[in-house]
C-alpha cells in the first residue's frame, strides 16, 4: 500500500525527507573490538557495533499501547517510516506519528506521541490517538490545551530549543477537517506541562508560501505547505527550513528550493534565499567557490547537518540538478549565515549518479555515495558528518534501499565507505536481543528515526526497509550502536 502512496504522491507533484541535528560521541566503525566469549552460532560478540534491542523483526508489527500516560514493559510503537524522534534535557527520548501500523495493524498516518525511557527500557504513550488517520485538533493560535493535537503526518519537519520544547512544521497528513495533504502548521509541545500548542499557519491542508521580501520578517510571510523539508536549528536558537515537496507562491507543487528562517521569540518566519517557485535549477558555480548567485536546486528528503561554525550542510534528496531534470541528487552543498552564500562543495551536478565507494575506510576525493534520500544523518564530537542507509542507487547503479554508513570530512571534503553494503536491498541480520556481534546490521531502510542517549550512543528505530526475513514494509525494531 505504501508502494502506491509514496509514488502516487511523487507523480502528482513532480518527484518524490531528515533528521535531527544530531552530535554524536561515537564513531570509528573501523576500530579494533574487545571481544567477550559467547557459546551462539553467531561467533563472540563485540563491545561495539550494532545491536538489536527491542522490537520485532519482521516488518508491519502493531502497535501495543496500553494506557495513555502510564509507562509498561508491554508497551511498543508499531512499525512506521517517515517520523523523527528527539532527546529531551532530562535524557528521555520522544517520537511522533510518522506513516505506519497502530493497535489494530491498520497502516496510515499517524499522530501518537511516544515516550521512551533509556533507563528502564519502557514506552509511554502521552497523546494522540491509537488509530489511524486522526484529524488535528488546533484550539486558539498561540493557546495551550490539553485537548490540543496536530493531525496524523509523517515526513514533518522539527526542533527541540534550549528549554526542551518540540517544534513541529508541516508535512503531509490531516488538517482540521480530516482533509490529507500537505500541511503549513507550527506547533510547539511542552514535556513539562504534555499539551501541544498551535503557534502558526493555517489549520488546513494546501496553502500556498506567502514569500513578502525576501531578507525581511513580517507577521504575514509563511513557507507553503511542504513535506519532507530539511532544517537546521542554529547556535542563536533559530530555525532553519530548506526546499522540500510542496506549494510555492503560486500555490503549484513541485520541487522547492527556499530557505527559511524562524524566530521563535517574535514567532516570525523570514524568506532568505532561493526561489518562491517550483522546480527550479540548480545554480551550481565553481566547486568550492561561494557565490551569491549559487543555490541548490529544488528538493525533498535530503540530508542536513551544522557545523561547528554555525553553517548549514546539505546533501542530496530528490529533485532537480544543473539542467532541471529530476532525480536522486548526490551535491554537497554548505550555507554560510554571515555571507548569505551558498557553495556546491563536492558530488556531482547531474542526478542519478552511482555510488563511488573506494577502499572500506579510506577517505578519497573520488569516492561519494550515490544518488541517495531518506538517509539518516548525525555529527560527531570532531565535527564529521555521517550518513546510514535511505533510497537511492548503489555502486552498479541498480536502485533500492540501502544499509551503506558513509562519513564525510567538511576540512578534506572528501567521503569515506565506513560500513555496510555496496548492493542495495540487503537483508537485516539480527541475533539475540541485547547482544552484540560484529555481524549486525539493521538492514536497508530509509527514513528511520535516530537519536543520540546521555550515554552519546546512536540509537535507531523503524523506517521504510527489510526485516531479518527478507520482506520489505514497516519496522519497528530498535538498535543501539556503541562505538
Amino acid at each position: 500500500m505504501m508502494e502506491k502512496a509514496k509514488f502516487a504522491r511523487r507523480g502528482r507533484a513532480w518527484s518524490g525527507w531528515i533528521a535531527v541535528i544530531l552530535t554524536l560521541s561515537v564513531l570509528s566503525l573501523t576500530s579494533a573490538c574487545v571481544f567477550n566469549e559467547d557459546d551462539g552460532d553467531d561467533g563472540p560478540e563485540s563491545t561495539t557495533g550494532w545491536s538489536w534491542e527491542d522490537g520485532s523483526d519482521i516488518t508491519g508489527a502493531a502497535g501495543v499501547y496500553g494506557t495513555k500516560g502510564v509507562a509498561s514493559s508491554s508497551n511498543y510503537p508499531g512499525g512506521r517510516g517517515y517520523h523523527l524522534a528527539w532527546q529531551d534535557p532530562s535524557g528521555l527520548l520522544w517520537l511522533f506519528g510518522g506513516h505506519g501500523i497502530d493497535s489494530a495493524g491498520t497502516e496510515e498516518h499517524l499522530n501518537d506521541l511516544w515516550k521512551y525511557s533509556p533507563a528502564t527500557g519502557e514506552w509511554t504513550w502521552i497523546s494522540g490517538s491509537n488509530t489511524v488517520s486522526q484529524s488535528g485538533t488546533y484550539g486558539t493560535k498561540g493557546t495551550p490545551a490539553p485537548g490540543n493535537v496536530p493531525g496524523a503526518r509523517d515526513s514533518y519537519s522539527l526542533w527541540r530549543d534550549s528549554s526542551g520544547r518540540l517544534w513541529l512544521f508541516g508535512g503531509y497528513g490531516f488538517d482540521s477537517t480530516s482533509n490529507a495533504d500537505h500541511l503549513n502548521d507550527l506547533w510547539m509541545f511542552d514535556p513539562g506541562s504534555s499539551e501541544w500548542t498551535w503557534i502558526s499557519g493555517s489549520s488546513r491542508t494546501g496553502q500556498a508560501g506567502v514569500y513578502g521580501v525576501k531578507g525581511t520578517s513580517s507577521p504575514d510571510t509563511h513557507p507553503g505547505a511542504r513535506y519532507r523539508a530539511d532544517y537546521w536549528i542554529d547556535p542563536s536558537g533559530d530555525f532553519w527550513l530548506f526546499g522540500g515537496l510542496g506549494l510555492d507562491a503560486d500555490g503549484l507543487n513541485g520541487e522547492l528550493n527556499d530557505l527559511w528562517r524562524f524566530d521563535p521569540e517574535t514567532l516570525r518566519w523570514t524568506w532568505i534565499s532561493g526561489s518562491d517557485a517550483r522546480n527550479p535549477a540548480g545554480i551550481y558555480g565553481t566547486k568550492g567557490s561561494p557565490a551569491a548567485g549559487n543555490v541548490p536546486g529544488g528538493r525533498d528528503a535530503g540530508s542536513s547537518w551544522l557545523d561547528g561554525n554555525g553553517r548549514l550542510w546539505l546533501y542530496g534528496g530528490t529533485g532537480c540538478d544543473a539542467s532541471g531534470t529530476v532525480g536522486w541528487l548526490s551535491d554537497m552543498w554548505v550555507y554560510d549565515q554571515a555571507t548569505n552564500e551558498w557553495a556546491w562543495m563536492s558530488g556531482a551536478n547531474a542526478v542519478n549518479q552511482p555510488g563511488v565507494y573506494g577502499t572500506q575506510g579510506t577517505a578519497s576525493a573520488s569516492n561519494n555515495p550515490g544518488g541517495l534520500d531518506g538517509a539518516m544523518p548525525w555529527l560527531d564530537p570532531g565535527g564529521k558528518f555521517w550518513l546510514f542507509g535511505g533510497s537511492g542507487l548503489d555502486e552498479s547503479g541498480d536502485t533500492g534501499l540501502l544499509d551503506d554508513i558513509w562519513k564525510y570530512d567538511p576540512t578534506t571534503f572528501q567521503w569515506t565507505w565506513m560500513a555496510g553494503s555496496k548492493n542495495v536491498n540487503q537483508t537485516g541480520d539480527l541475533s539475540s536481543q541485547g547482544k552484540r556481534y560484529l555481524s549486525n546490521n539493521p538492514g536497508a531502510r530509509e527514513h528511520a528515526a535516530v537519536w543520540i542517549d546521555s550515554a552519546g550512543n546512536l540509537w535507531l528505530i523503524g523506517g521504510r526497509g527489510y526485516g531479518s526475513r527478507g520482506s520489505r514494509g514497516y519496522l519497528n525494531d530498535m538498535w543501539e550502536y556503541v562505538r
